[in-house]
């Protein structure tokens, strides 16, 4: 009995220890609201491992407060702490002698330190360089004398800040409460003063807090030429893609109504889907330049939920296009689906509205400040109305929302491309075997031609079919390659035309319908293949 008790005291104790270590005050901190606070507190009471591995960055030590403390907790970080202020943290509870005191200095991560929200002031077209500024490196300096804060010191403190020349504009800064709002705060440069060369920044400051460098990334002059190229390039192309689709509609409005199919209500579904795309787009880069409200503001959010929703409308409706194309190639005789439009339209419009709906109510969109080739942040142009940048499970939404449901659609896409271009081969070589024989005198000259003009509009078909199944958004993934710059051109210019294009291929399906028209009898089995595998070629049987 009295071995149990004793293993149980032993544990209480063993536990004790484990959550008094300085290992665990990031841990333990963490969890409650207030975590700066919170940390500050715990680093004076904690115990510091006899492991040396966690206290490589962790210095907690009692110095003798009557010269001066030089501690650098990384080799691009030094904190050179004067006498006076030492002294004026004696009297810490557990010290022996009167002339020592305890320090404690440490390196965090910045984003242990959420930032308040405040309001962006409305400014039209102005920008606020300083709201861009990051924390250099995301790495905060920890400075800590005695058991209390330490204010107005005669002789500040020092600190510096290794860089590396990537860095411009450097502003010395500590972490301050928000009053209104616990738990969050802001970068202060109040009591601070900055000086930096050429390999440093070097930071006084008369207080101690945590500390920070915040700083503009340099951008160079190639990137900024580009970023602001791939705008132009991204305006103009979208505002022609709104032209060209509303035309492109009332093209496949007349086109239903002297024939009408299921072919053409699935493009004019996806058009439409295209329009609401690029509309949503200009407006969510319109809303921000403009700073019609807040930066995360009711406004922002509703153009950020319109802009995700189209985007995952356009790729359902490409997807959708790419299986009415599979049912042609296949069963090309007596399709028929009860209610086929119908199905097709909860799909396409249906699975969009949930997804966005979810991640509106989850609080995803509102202001998303899009960054250069470099990763600095685009000052230029602030940003747009997109999943937001303050959105804890930004990426999570990005990857699954966007990324994985683009990526099954391109795979499936690409999938029924393959499918045409094997009917393609498979009906050329059955048309030769038919027509074969000698060719009298020229006749190979003529032969040659025609083979030349049925490839050119082969590839005609493919191309505009590529278009269609949306398979230009599968340059996005060339954007992260070593050629990311041409890539990112190609992607830009591909897709923000993608209403021209779909503009040429109402126009196609125009030609065509005059030249069916206008053709003699033509066997029932190879017109229904030709048609689907031409710009008519998504057209479907009656009946």
């Amino acid at each position: 009995m009295w071995i149990r008790v004793f293993l149980i005291v032993q544990m209480i104790i063993s536990t004790a220890q484990y959550e008094d270590l300085c290992q665990n005050v990031i841990e333990k901190c963490h969890l409650q609201k207030n975590w700066p606070r919170c940390f500050e507190n715990r680093s004076v009471t904690c115990r510091q491992s006899e492991s040396r591995s966690f206290s490589s960055n962790f210095i907690r030590r009692v110095v003798n407060s009557s010269q001066e403390a030089v501690e650098s907790p990384t080799s691009e970080h030094r904190v050179h702490i004067p006498s006076s202020a030492l002294q004026k943290g004696k009297g810490a509870v557990g010290i022996a002698s009167e002339e020592n005191v305890l320090l404690v200095v440490t390196v965090l991560n910045s984003s242990y330190f959420p930032l308040r929200r405040t309001p962006t002031p409305r400014r039209w077209g102005l920008t606020d360089h300083s709201t861009h500024k990051q924390v250099m490196r995301e790495l905060v300096l920890f400075v800590r004398v005695g058991n209390h804060a330490l204010s107005n010191l005669t002789q500040p403190i020092r600190l510096i800040f290794k860089h590396n020349n990537q860095e411009d504009n450097g502003n010395c800064v500590f972490w301050q409460e928000s009053e209104a709002e616990e738990g969050t705060g802001d970068w202060s440069s109040k009591g601070c003063d900055t000086n930096y060369n050429d390999q440093e920044f070097i930071c006084s400051c008369n207080h101690l807090s945590f500390f920070a460098v915040l700083v503009n990334p340099k951008i160079s002059k190639l990137d900024k030429e580009n970023a602001v190229n791939l705008n132009y390039i991204s305006y103009i192309g979208s505002s022609l893609s709104v032209f060209f689709t509303i035309v492109s509609l009332f093209i496949y409005a007349c086109l239903q109504q002297r024939r009408p199919e299921k072919s053409i209500s699935v493009h004019m579904q996806l058009t439409g889907a295209l329009l609401c795309l690029h509309i949503s787009f200009l407006l969510s880069k319109l809303w921000v330049w403009l700073e019609v409200d807040d930066e995360d503001g009711w406004g922002c959010k509703v153009l950020g939920f319109l802009l995700h929703w189209s985007l995952l409308a356009t790729f359902s409706w490409t997807a959708l296009e790419g299986f009415h194309l599979y049912l042609l190639l296949v069963q090309i005789f007596n399709i028929y689906i009860r209610r086929y439009l119908l199905k097709l339209s909860l799909l396409g419009w249906g699975v969009p509205t949930v997804v966005a709906v979810i991640c509106g109510i989850s609080g995803a969109y509102g202001n998303y400040s899009i960054q250069l080739l470099g990763g600095a942040r685009n000052t230029s142009a602030d940003g747009m109305c997109w999943i937001s940048s303050n959105y804890p499970h930004r990426l999570v939404i990005n990857y699954i929302a966007v990324v994985a449901y683009m990526s099954l659609v391109l795979l499936f896409n690409s999938a029924m491309l393959g499918v045409v271009v094997v009917k393609l081969w498979g009906l050329r070589k059955s048309t030769r075997g038919f027509s074969g024989g000698r060719e009298g005198s020229g006749g190979w000259k003529v032969a040659f031609k025609k083979k030349t003009a049925q490839v050119c509009k082969d590839c005609g078909t493919v191309l505009g079919l590529s278009c269609v199944l949306g398979l230009a958004w599968g340059l996005a993934y060339s954007t992260y390659s070593p050629i990311s710059l041409p890539g990112l051109y190609l992607f830009t210019v591909l897709n923000s035309l993608q209403g021209v294009f779909m503009f040429l291929w109402s126009l196609a399906l125009t030609c065509k319908f005059q030249s069916d028209n206008n053709s003699s009898f033509k066997d029932q089995s190879t017109q229904k293949i030709t048609e689907s595998l031409r710009p008519a070629l998504v057209t479907d049987s009656k009946g």
